[in-house]
């Protein structure tokens, strides 16, 4: 069919009525399919394996039926002992505690480095969006290995570091256990999980910034404004959007993070991935790691969801 032929037929079927009138749910749909089974049908299962009992490799199931009677059967034990037990509020407020360090330094090192990019000449600019995705060429378990080698003892980076008696300032600050040990310690977590997530908040912040009408920073000039001034009442908040984007992006997947605090945490920094880990395949105890789940997915949709439904309401009374 050529290709004159294939833009008329799209024309008429865009034309026809029924066409026009289901269009917009035709769009919606394959979105709200893609999130009812990726996301939604998943949930549900491990909602439904937390509140059952395991009976050696098999799940009992939630509805009995006896005497004519059909009762629901929900487990909720599991869900009463993380409450109970303080391995399990440690391991969530550390998670949470060192999601929170990490958004914050992605957001420290990222912002300047975006908006340089968005700044610089358009000739170089694809080279500099080319360096910030470049570590995603290598595999994300080589590159976390990799810090292992820079920070033991002889790793280049563990030596600079004792060269400019920076190890010093970590041991006075908590981050290290002793002079020039720097793995296994709250210093070498939260490297590698900026080092790993950084590109995350550095490219919503570029996109932000280089849609920036900049002569909004020259009209501000022109009244008065020192540049540092027009920055903080201008760019910061008109790049709230890619601030908002790069941390969700950061903090969300840092929560449940397993492979960074497994290679270079140590005992100090139990984060809740390795304590869902241990529940699933050491403890083989499933109903356990999937109320531990659903209580992550919790802390992590509940406050999104508010935080959305403010901000939608921000933005309807601004209009």
């Amino acid at each position: 069919m050529s290709r004159p032929l294939v833009a008329s037929f799209f024309d008429r079927m865009h034309a026809h009525p029924f066409f026009r009138k289901h269009s917009r749910k035709a769009v919606i749909f394959v979105p709200y399919v893609w999130l009812l089974v990726f996301f939604l049908l998943p949930f549900f299962i491990i909602l439904k394996i937390s509140v059952s009992e395991m009976e050696v490799a098999t799940f009992l199931p939630l509805l009995k039926y006896r005497d004519g009677i059909v009762s629901l059967a929900l487990n909720v034990s599991h869900y009463l002992f993380i409450f109970e037990d303080e391995l399990y509020s440690a391991t969530y407020l550390a998670s949470l505690k060192y999601a929170a360090v990490t958004t914050f330094w992605c957001l420290f090192i990222g912002y300047p480095f975006a908006y340089f990019m968005a700044r610089a000449k358009a000739t170089i600019q694809p080279a500099l969006l080319m360096l910030v995705m470049l570590p995603f060429w290598t595999s994300f378990l080589l590159r976390v290995y990799a810090w292992k080698g820079l920070l033991m003892e002889s790793g280049w980076v563990s030596e600079l570091l004792i060269a400019v008696h920076a190890d010093d300032l970590l041991l006075h600050l908590g981050l290290i256990t002793a002079p020039g040990k720097f793995m296994y310690t709250p210093f070498s977590l939260v490297l590698g999980m900026v080092y790993t997530y950084l590109p995350f908040m550095v490219l919503p912040l570029y996109a932000t910034l280089s849609k920036m009408d900049l002569r909004l920073l020259e009209a501000a000039a022109d009244l008065g404004a020192t540049p540092w001034v027009g920055f903080w009442k201008i760019t910061v908040p008109l790049s709230k959007a890619g601030i908002i984007a790069g941390s969700m992006l950061v903090f969300i997947p840092c929560i449940g993070e397993y492979v960074i605090p497994e290679l270079l945490g140590g005992p100090s920094t139990m984060m809740i991935g390795r304590v869902l880990w241990d529940e699933f395949f050491s403890n083989n105890d499933w109903p356990m790691a999937s109320s531990v789940a659903v209580v992550v997915i919790l802390l992590i949709i509940v406050p999104l969801a508010l935080f959305n439904k403010y901000q939608a309401e921000a933005t309807e009374a601004r209009a």
